[in-house]
């Protein structure tokens, strides 16, 4: 009974810091509510994301900006060809002990030992360096010269990718995109929220933000969104959407088995349950439903579903046949 009274209040409290979180954010990124709504409820879930938006979006200034009101540790890995693993996770190096004379080799930690990771542009470098990041999102360590170095919590790795100029890329592949909890598309803004983002950036307004969680806290809250209760016919719910998306399913409509070639894998459905708590709790609810689930179902399941060459050739897009798809569960 005490716990379930502490959860309530902490529903309460996670609610009034998200709108507090909002109101610091908004002093810096015009728009893009939907977005920052995303990247919390991946945060609170343990999960990371891949934003994908052209240049000027303000990706990288959205990702810093979210970090400084969370008050914690930032670090930015800019990805180039050149870049080597151990630029990401760090590298040994020889120290000599002055008042002995003895050397040993001392590690020396990379950018990847942070809260918050901004990979930006992770397709621009080649795969051995990229799979040293995605190990390090998975494992939440760091393993060097047979030693792991745990990652302090909360780790939350957003990466980004630019659209256009895919020549000299390293696209990721299927089984290192399904590590992303979102696949989150920035558009470009309405014509007012441009003139607003014209207006304060050309002027001298330079914001105060203040620090509204702490890591501590965070962690808190990420083990408040397990506790969350689902009822059974939720997580049916999200089950049976993913299960429609695979073309060898049983209960796969004909618009899949022409449009998709392979759908998404259990980690789809592990996610819609963990992205809808964590989403009811932050408009404080205490339990999940139906409607959660299918806010982020385009998010959670745009980078899973391949499409087929039928789709390609049609013009039908992921996120033209995930609405389909709830459409067909109605």
């Amino acid at each position: 009974m005490a716990q379930q009274q502490s959860d309530v209040e902490a529903v309460k409290n996670l609610a009034r810091a998200y709108q507090n979180l909002r109101t610091e954010i908004a002093k810096v990124i015009v728009g893009q509510e939907q977005v920052i709504e995303h990247l919390l409820i991946a945060l609170l879930s343990r999960g990371h994301c891949l934003l994908v938006g052209v240049p000027g979006l303000a990706k990288t200034l959205l990702i810093k900006t979210l970090a400084e009101t969370l008050d914690l540790k930032f670090s930015r890995i800019q990805f180039t060809p050149d870049l080597m693993p151990s630029d990401i996770t760090g590298t040994e190096i020889i120290e000599e002990n002055v008042s002995t004379g003895q050397k040993a080799f001392k590690f020396v930690k990379g950018p990847v030992f942070a809260n918050i990771i901004l990979a930006d542009e992770i397709n621009r470098t080649p795969p051995k360096t990229q799979a040293a990041l995605l190990e390090s999102m998975q494992e939440h360590h760091v393993t060097a010269a047979g030693q792991t170095y745990l990652l302090e919590e909360p780790f939350f790795v957003l990466a980004t990718q630019n659209p256009i100029e895919q020549e000299g890329t390293y696209p990721l592949p299927e089984a290192q995109l399904d590590r992303f909890m979102f696949n989150l598309w920035l558009d470009y803004p309405s014509f007012e929220e441009e003139v607003a983002i014209v207006q304060t950036t050309t002027s001298p307004y330079q914001p105060t933000l203040a620090h509204v969680l702490n890591a501590k806290q965070l962690v808190e809250f990420q083990s408040l969104v397990r506790r969350v209760p689902v009822a059974e016919n939720v997580i049916q719910f999200a089950v049976n959407l993913v299960n429609r998306s695979r073309p060898s399913s049983n209960n796969a409509p004909d618009f899949v088995r022409k449009w998709i070639r392979w759908g998404a894998g259990p980690r789809a459905s592990q996610y819609l349950i963990l992205g809808a708590k964590a989403r009811a709790i932050l408009s404080g609810r205490h339990t999940a439903d139906i409607d959660d689930v299918r806010a982020l179902a385009a998010p959670v399941l745009r980078h899973r579903i391949v499409s087929s060459f039928n789709a390609e050739a049609e013009g039908i897009t992921a996120i033209q046949i995930i609405e389909q798809l709830l459409t067909s569960l109605d």
